[in-house]
């Protein structure tokens, strides 16, 4: 009784103080936290949907943040709840890969504390090394949530049906204005921050194409991400889940051809040729429809033929500005051994430096070389955990999401050798770590031969 009553006063205490329209929105978040402590598997489901739909849609909560690392950040409030009422003893195992993934995020804590001090710019560091460090945890709500064929199925789909958001908005905004630039009204209705920045990316990326991920190199280095599990996902299923797969892999390609990012579209041609070398039933025809398709759109679309002319020459902008970047960047290293930290992004203002676009490169610019190493470590292990041994020579609801999981992270990698943004791009590491982490657990389960526990919580 004394509960109704203090529930009936405080909510009688918000309707005097609220629109109803502000205490709708209070109430639908309460009771959606409430019910993600209950089950934190659909905070990081809703959370694979926003990141890969509408990944920079921000929030305040004090400061300012994108709702999918809001929701990430719920997730491990549900995760903590869970874990006082028992139901996470003994989910998450403390294998090198793990240890070494904790070795990296322990001392990322030193060229923090480094760049605060050295850096005279403005700039959150702390609220930026924490954003990143949540990101990187996505590689340990895997083992501790995914507990099931069930838990993973519903997984895989939440991916793929946020990318299948993304690319018919994107694709049906870009076959209309043909335009980077009409994606800006649509960003700003989804509470995207800093107009004046998406002006300027879109107004210098025409005619390429535009999305909820802004930089037409950040849509290519996602969708070479969710391309390889969309294909094998959709190979190895039927009816509406072999619908949505192969939707996406289709429109992802068409979307990586329109973004024209090249780096990305050579790593999943890299990718497909390791398919061709590992045997895998039908790589060789997917490569032949991969290039029909591909010379089909650059026929019928001549600014992809001018991209695709120059984007190897040596006279090439974005090449040149590639060339001054490893040129100025010895002096970075000289300037900041230890890293520039998590203040700002590089290169520090006024400083008279550049950039560098490359994914390790940029790991020795943020937290120095030991940073660098300690990812190394990280990826070599993975590596040696999941790389199959000889041929491929089936693809089936067995092995179809660990294998196109495991496909999308290499060309992850490989677009790192062009650009960075795998090192730490908010929310699209964090999408980064989660599909590691599911290939890895993959792989286990299918070396010991063991299938996965069925996971039910408490009520």
């Amino acid at each position: 009784m004394t509960i109704a009553v203090l529930l009936g006063l405080v909510f009688g205490a918000l309707t005097a103080v609220l629109a109803p329209g502000q205490l709708a929105v209070l109430l639908v978040g309460a009771a959606a936290a409430i019910t993600v402590l209950r089950r934190p598997l659909w905070g990081l489901l809703l959370f694979a949907v926003v990141a890969t739909f509408a990944p920079y849609t921000s929030i305040s909560l004090g400061v300012r943040t994108t709702v999918a690392e809001a929701l990430l950040a719920l997730t491990w409030g549900g995760v903590w709840w869970q874990g006082l009422i028992g139901n996470m003893n003994g989910r998450l195992r403390w294998q090198p890969t793990e240890r070494s993934l904790i070795w990296l995020m322990a001392y990322s804590a030193l060229p923090f504390l480094v760049g605060m001090v050295m850096i005279h710019a403005e700039g959150n560091g702390p609220v930026n090394w924490v954003r990143w460090l949540l990101n990187l945890s996505t590689f340990f709500l895997i083992p501790l949530l995914v507990r099931s064929e069930h838990d993973r199925d519903q997984l895989v789909q939440a991916l793929l049906l946020g990318c299948l958001l993304l690319l018919l908005l994107s694709v049906a905004v870009f076959l209309k204005d043909r335009n980077p630039m009409g994606m800006m009204p649509i960003l700003l209705k989804m509470k995207y921050a800093h107009p004046e920045a998406l002006q300027d990316i879109f107004s210098g990326t025409a005619p390429r194409m535009g999305s909820p991920w802004v930089h037409p190199n950040l849509t290519g280095g996602a969708l070479a991400l969710f391309i390889p599990l969309a294909l094998f996902y959709g190979w190895a299923t039927r009816g509406w889940r072999r619908l949505l797969g192969l939707s996406v892999a289709v429109l992802g390609c068409a979307g990586l051809l329109f973004s024209i990012s090249r780096g990305a579209i050579v790593s999943l041609a890299l990718v497909l040729l390791w398919l061709v070398y590992k045997r895998v039933p039908y790589s060789t025809r997917i490569l032949g429809l991969g290039v029909a398709f591909a010379l089909a759109l650059v026929l019928f679309y001549p600014p992809l033929q001018e991209r695709l002319v120059s984007m190897f020459s040596s006279s090439n902008a974005s090449t040149e500005v590639r060339m001054e970047e490893y040129a100025m960047f010895p002096d970075a290293m000289r300037r900041y051994p230890l890293g520039i930290g998590f203040k700002v992004d590089p290169p520090v203002p006024g400083s008279g430096l550049v950039g560098i676009s490359n994914l390790w490169l940029n790991y020795i610019y943020k937290i120095g070389i030991p940073g660098m190493l300690l990812f190394i470590v990280v990826t070599l292990l993975w590596w040696r955990e999941v790389r199959p041994h000889g041929p491929i020579t089936r693809v089936d609801a067995g092995n179809a999401v660990q294998l196109g999981a495991t496909c999308g992270v290499m060309a992850a990698l490989l677009t790192g050798i062009f650009d960075h943004y795998y090192s730490f791009t908010f929310v699209l590491v964090g999408l980064f770590w989660l599909m590691a982490s599911m290939s890895l657990q993959l792989a286990r389960q299918a070396s010991s031969g063991m299938a996965p526990a069925t996971f039910r919580p408490r009520p």
